[in-house]
């Protein structure tokens, strides 16, 4: 099979070595953010909504019940701290896309492709509103990001993307694409101009403030162990318990992303795959001038096994992605963080892309389990007679469709028949995941054709082929 840039053009070892010598565990993002311990839940009290769940999905449905119904009472209970998962961990990139992509979403959903793109654009624009009206300090910064290509093969379908995108999208040759971000890996690019970055910490503390703010009663280090809906009808709430105390409420949120469901129903919907990321010490004037990249754009390459990089507001480097590893029995684990091949392979990746950084150091290295969906995208759902809500599956690009989807699950959960409660999106769940050991056969024999693709100029073999028959397969 052909090699790709990072092997042809890979970095002495040694390089690497050095480079990884200082590194910590934990993510920058964390260490980053104002820390607020808030009590646990102790004894019993009431509430008109319970949300689970600390995250941006668990934030953004508490602070939206409290926008669109003023006095509402909502208590939200976090198992550990609010924002320390994925929520504190990835890269900030907060793209208007509501399908992880407009290929993705295209491809699903072909005759809603116009609403999906304007909702998403209307989206990422009352985000950016309420981040600015709240005073929510997450560093946010409308960079845009940009698309390339780094193998030939790819050129072509970064030029027909852009034909097809809009807003502002263009395409990119080699020499303009270099002239942006120095990279000589570069061969193509498209910049998308809408897309924003944001520091994903301080993103989750701020809107846990404002909502406190509004009212809402946040508890942290109080894990939910069961949700029971006591009779049959409305009036009969739902009561969420942790291991010492409980909330009994008219209606529920879920939002627990990649941890296992409280409802049975849900349980085969999401798999967690682990993401990992690099991030450096502040760079030398010298080693920022070297990049150019005066727009600060986030970047994610075109390939299959991706990766995606962007600068901090202190001009660190933070490079991830690559390798997206499913452990067998779709278990959550602290263990699996710690993968040194990976990091030193995401190290020489990112000095096969910014050679001129020789020298650099990483000063950070992090991973985390997310939950991925077999539409490779967000999904709602209501549950117990529509007293409980939920919404999982955001796949590694749901910064932006967590506040989307939040306002579809309260609106779901008030039986309101709006634009977005009518989209076929949102109507739809997605196929579950096969149990075990049915689900590791298939999923690890996706990431290898996945590989095997980019080895051989993107052609997909028969699974995948198999896989997007069935509108199951995915590009990354």
């Amino acid at each position: 099979m052909a090699s790709t840039v990072f092997e042809r053009q890979a970095p002495d070892p040694r390089l690497v070595a050095d480079a990884l010598a200082t590194t910590r565990p934990g993510s920058y993002w964390l260490t980053d953010a104002p820390v607020e311990p808030r009590p646990p839940l102790t004894g019993a009290t009431t509430a008109d909504l319970v949300v689970v769940g600390g995250g941006y999905a668990g934030l953004w449905a508490a602070l939206r019940a409290v926008q669109r119904e003023p006095g509402r009472r909502v208590v939200l209970l976090e198992a550990a701290t609010v924002g320390w998962a994925a929520s504190g961990r990835n890269g900030g990139f907060v793209e208007a896309s509501l399908t992880h992509g407009a290929d993705n979403g295209a491809a699903r959903w072909p005759e809603e492709t116009d609403v999906l793109d304007r909702l998403g654009h209307e989206n990422l624009d009352a985000m950016e509103a309420t981040v600015a009206d709240l005073g929510i300090d997450a560093q946010w910064e409308r960079t845009g990001s940009l698309d390339v290509a780094t193998e030939e093969h790819q050129v072509p379908w970064l030029r027909e993307a852009a034909e097809q995108h809009g807003h502002g999208t263009r395409f990119l040759d080699r020499a303009a694409v270099q002239a942006l971000v120095a990279s000589p890996t570069y061969l193509a690019g498209v910049l998308h101009p809408g897309t924003a970055l944001v520091h994903p910490a301080r993103l989750a503390v701020g809107l846990a403030r404002a909502a406190e703010r509004l009212g809402v009663v946040v508890h942290e280090r109080s894990l939910v162990r069961e949700v029971e809906t006591p009779g049959r009808s409305d009036a009969g709430g739902v009561v969420v318990r942790t291991a010492t105390a409980s909330v009994r409420a008219r209606q529920a949120v879920l939002a627990t992303n990649v941890f296992p469901s409280l409802l049975r129903r849900t349980r085969l919907m999401t798999v967690p795959v682990y993401d990992y990321v690099l991030m450096t010490e502040p760079l030398t004037r010298e080693q920022r001038a070297s990049l150019g990249w005066a727009g600060r754009q986030g970047v994610g390459d075109a390939a299959n096994q991706f990766h995606y990089y962007r600068l901090s507001a202190d001009d660190r480097l933070l490079f991830g992605g690559y390798d997206a590893v499913y452990h067998p029995g779709g278990r959550v684990r602290a263990a699996y963080e710690e993968r040194p091949e990976v990091f030193a392979r995401l190290a020489a990746h990112a000095l096969t892309t910014f050679p001129q950084l020789e020298g650099v150091r990483f000063a950070h290295r992090w991973a985390g389990a997310i939950d991925t969906s077999t539409r490779f995208c967000a999904f709602t759902g209501t549950a117990r007679q529509g007293r409980v809500g939920y919404t999982a599956g955001f796949t590694g690009l749901g910064v932006a469709s967590t506040r989307f989807a939040a306002d579809v699950v309260l609106d779901r959960l008030a039986g309101l028949d709006t634009e977005r409660t009518r989209l076929r999106m949102v109507r739809e769940q997605p196929l579950p995941f096969p149990p075990e050991p049915l689900a590791s056969v298939g999923i690890g024999l996706t990431r290898w054709s996945l590989d095997r693709a980019d080895h051989r100029q993107g052609r997909r073999n028969l699974w995948l082929r198999a896989l997007d028959a069935a509108g199951l397969g995915f590009d990354s």
